[in-house]
């Protein structure tokens, strides 16, 4: 009730959308539009014009006369002013109702929104009234299929949802020959534009195709608001406002008769039909030939267009009733039961009982036999019950006498009654429907033999006795029905109990696992559980090969005969193998796994290896844990594609960013090379002694720098790939710092340094010289990136758990947002193009610090400059304690 309130406070704030719907242009959907709201205008609402195509016709024009119009927005594209819709305006002037012609329309660019469906849905949040127009062709559901009768692809499309939000359709209906006349006569398009129309769009034959497209989507939409209303109101009988058939399914010979004479009148009434089988309790005691008919006439009905429907219950008229009334059934198909005339006074026939309760819908009783299946409760004799079932029921008869006996000076002959009857019901919690009907019966016998005058014969003294074995033989059988009818809806109710929670737990697996290998395993359990079977799901590769991701251990996965099957399903995308009519042979059920893009492989179950064929609802359930299994593994597979993507993408950055640093860090100083080489070999120019000695160090300076490249390269790929791994001691953080300092004290030369560590000694597990590393790249990015003669400086401490190491200076700081991209492999500042160097070191300075299990990060420093940060744990795996150290006199 809260929902439905909340949709009507909703729905009273928006707007409402009135479409003017037709098949094709031409049939007037824009002058109904113009009638009806000049009807609405003359009422006293303020209708205006937003937008209107009048296409040239004279008569559209003179409608719109009428109306007060928006001026449209003019937008400069390219050079060309374009005219558009003016959303804003109309959301301004807030008229009652606006016309907004052509719903399909692409807006120009640099509009708000991109279609005019998505301005209209702007207007009706305003709560503004919208009327608009479209063509069947625009319909997003139907732009394939009108593709296929034109041969024209419709660009512009609306989605089904606008359309069946929309809150009045009005069918602008026109026949195709009046349709090709206003086209002849120039009031569809103009006389050139017609000509090339009815030689392409405009045939006959396309118009009529359309039209019926048009009629049945407007039915349709008018289906679904009839089928909504009635849920408010609360109406559950079916309307025969379209023919619907329900077929009921039984396990006979001549079941497949039925289904056959259903599929007829459902074509020759060109209705949706529906094949129901109900299983009842009765379903446990059908031999395995009656269930193979079951099982066939179910697959000749899906064979033939049906939807195949297996419910649960106790009686088969209930179900059929309700599963019509849910669908809608106009009509219910059963076959003529076999005739019973001993049975005939004791109870009516399926077909008799359901015309007597069905006032509602119409019953068909046609030629075939139904009462020997699940749908017509079976009236099965007992002699399949185990002998065993019987033994019991005698033997409790028996206690029940021997109980009675040792009584008979104490209780009553309706005491003895009851001491029967409590055996009567033992006995049906135990076993089938027969015994206990057998129990009922012998005590009734068995009471009356021992302790009714006379004894020990049937011979009865008086009248009142008959009443009293009549009365408890009817209370015994009532008992023992309703024990046996309670016992197996408790069955059926642990089996829809098992058959949901595996379906759950499959489910919430499917959630949780995003491999490939993860899913299968989880469904090959499932269908385990199930069926008792094993299972194994192949899926197909690009090499036309097959690949186990689930049951890679199943005897299905290893015969080559079995995958023939498989190759078979997945290329025809059909059901094959064990119990089907194709390949029947094989061991496995096979079926194809198909995702919304297409076939991902094949499901196959080793049915052969079952005792017993799989029930119809089994088969119902598996065909839904098949579902599942297919989307799960489809999104799993485009992860796993949208992975692969996302790892080409960044090889190919990474490719053109090494191509990038290799065509300039790499053929800058070869090219200096190149140039002071050549200038100091040619013999013909006498060179002064400082010009060689400047070009000699160039060749020096340049020869080291590519040097300096390579090696990072060399050691950042050894780091990312594990082969240079940390070898961490002991060792003191100072020493680190001081040989460092003391290696870069030519580059650091001009900038004062400021060294911040403890007084004391603090040994920390690192690698000395990939440390040193480190620190050497962070202080060369400083001394590149920072402004001549500020400080750099380099502190150093424990907190705690963690040792660290901070260099700062005062340049121009790491860009915003970009503290950690600076740490990407080539990347360089958009104000560093000043700075020479290879854009590798602080990579090869994070990967280092990875290495150690620790952490660098960069920020940017108050007052300008940047702060690079690392830290290092103070334990370490395989090391031993930490040394005491000495304390060192500054």
């Amino acid at each position: 009730m809260l929902a439905v309130a909340a949709a009507e406070e909703a729905s009273a704030r928006r707007g409402r959308l009135k479409i003017f719907f037709g098949a094709a242009p031409g049939v007037g959907k824009t002058y109904a539009m113009l009638e009806s709201a000049l009807a609405k205008k003359r009422e006293g609402v303020d209708v205006r014009i937003g937008w209107l195509e009048t296409h040239g016709r004279q008569e559209t024009a003179n409608l719109a006369t009428g109306f007060e119009r928006l001026a449209p927005r003019r937008i400069d594209y390219r050079g060309i002013e374009l005219e558009e819709f003016d959303l804003d305006t109309a959301l301004t002037l807030r008229p009652k109702i606006l016309i907004v012609d052509e719903l399909a329309h692409t807006n120009a660019a640099g509009s708000r929104h991109a279609r005019r469906w998505q301005d209209v849905e702007e207007l009706l949040e305003a709560g503004i009234d919208v009327y608009s127009t479209l063509n069947v062709q625009h319909v997003e559901s139907l732009n394939d299929v009108v593709a296929q009768i034109t041969g024209v692809t419709v660009r512009e499309t609306v989605p089904d949802g606008v359309f069946d939000r929309a809150d009045e359709i009005e069918l602008v209906d026109l026949p195709p020959d009046e349709l090709l006349g206003r086209l002849r006569a120039g009031k569809v398009y103009i006389p050139a534009q017609a000509e090339r129309a009815a030689e392409n769009f405009f045939k006959k034959g396309n118009l009529i195709a359309l039209r019926e497209l048009a009629l049945r989507r407007a039915a349709e939409r008018v289906d679904a608001q009839a089928a909504e209303w009635k849920r408010a109101q609360g109406v559950r009988e079916p309307w025969a406002t379209r023919e619907r058939l329900l077929v009921a399914v039984g396990g006979s010979k001549r079941g497949g008769d039925v289904v056959r004479a259903a599929y007829r009148m459902a074509t020759r009434l060109r209705a949706p039909w529906i094949a129901l089988s109900v299983e009842t309790p009765a379903y446990s005691r059908l031999d395995e030939d009656d269930r193979d008919l079951l099982a066939a006439n179910l697959e000749l009905a899906a064979r033939l267009g049906a939807e195949t429907l297996v419910v649960k219950g106790e009686r088969v008229v209930d179900e059929i009733l309700a599963v019509a009334r849910e669908r809608e059934a106009t009509r219910v198909i059963v076959g003529r039961e076999r005739e019973r005339r001993w049975l005939r006074f004791a109870r009516r026939s399926l077909g008799e009982e359901l015309v007597l309760r069905a006032e509602d819908v119409e019953v068909l009783v046609t030629s075939g036999e139904l009462a020997e299946g699940p749908t017509s409760e079976p009236q099965r004799s007992d002699d399949r019950a185990r002998l065993a079932d019987y033994a019991f029921g005698l033997a409790v008869v028996c206690g029940s006498s021997i109980a009675c006996w040792l009584t008979n000076d104490v209780f009553t002959l309706a005491d003895q009654a009851m001491i029967y009857l409590f055996g009567v019901l033992i006995v049906s919690t135990r076993v089938t429907r027969g015994p206990a009907l057998a129990t009922a019966v012998a005590s009734v016998a068995a009471l009356d033999f021992f302790f009714v005058e006379p004894y020990f014969t049937f011979d009865v003294s008086h009248l009142r006795y008959l009443i009293t074995f009549g009365v408890m033989l009817i209370v015994a059988l009532t008992v023992s029905t309703f024990t046996l009818r309670l016992r197996e809806q408790a069955d059926a109710a642990r089996q829809r109990e098992r058959r949901t929670a595996a379906l759950y737990a499959m489910s919430r697996q499917f959630v949780i696992e995003t491999g490939v290998g993860e899913i299968g395993a989880t469904a090959v359990a499932a269908v385990r559980d199930l069926l008792e079977v094993d299972a194994v799901i192949l899926i197909a590769d690009r090499r036309g090969g097959f690949s186990p991701c689930g049951g890679a251990e199943s005897a299905l996965a290893k015969s080559e005969r079995e995958l023939a099957v498989a190759r078979w399903v997945f290329e025809h995308g059909r059901v094959a193998g064990f119990g089907t009519d194709t390949l029947p042979a094989s061991v496995g059920f096979y079926v194809p796994l198909i995702g919304t893009a297409g076939h991902l492989g094949v499901f196959g179950i080793e049915l052969a290896r079952r005792a017993t064929p799989p029930t119809p609802a089994q088969r119902q359930i598996l065909e839904t844990f098949v579902a599942q299994t297919a989307l799960a593994l489809e999104r799993a597979l485009l992860v796993e594609r949208t992975a692969q993507s996302q790892v080409a993408i960044e090889t190919e950055r990474t490719r053109n960013a090494l191509l990038s640093a290799v065509s300039h860090d790499l053929r800058t100083p070869l090219a200096s090379i190149q140039g002071s080489a050549d200038v100091l070999a040619d013999a013909a120019v006498e060179l002064p002694a400082e010009t060689r000695r400047e070009l000699l160090a160039t060749i020096r300076g340049e020869a080291a720098r590519l040097n300096q490249l390579v090696g990072d390269l060399l050691e950042l790929t050894r780091l990312e790939s594990g082969a240079l791994a940390a070898r961490k001691e002991w060792y003191p953080l100072e020493e680190v710092v001081d040989s460092v300092l003391e290696r870069l004290r030519g580059r650091l030369s001009g900038r004062p340094l400021v060294r911040e560590l403890p007084d004391e000694v603090v040994l920390v597990p690192l690698d000395p010289i990939l440390i040193g590393q480190v620190l050497e790249n962070l202080l060369d990015n400083s001394a590149k990136y920072g402004a001549p003669g500020t400080p750099v400086e380099v502190r150093g401490g424990v907190d705690g758990e963690r040792a660290w190491l901070e260099v700062a200076d005062r340049g121009p700081g790491v860009p915003e947002g970009a503290e950690e991209q600076v740490f990407e492999r080539f990347f360089r500042a958009a104000d560093g193009s000043r700075a020479s160097g290879t854009g590798l070191g602080l990579a090869v300075a994070r990967a280092i610090v990875k290495a150690h299990d620790g952490a660098i990060v960069a920020r940017r420093r108050d007052g300008g400059g940047s702060v690079f940060r690392v830290e290092l744990p103070m334990r370490s795996a395989g090391l031993p304690p930490r040394p005491a150290a000495p304390r060192i006199e500054p």
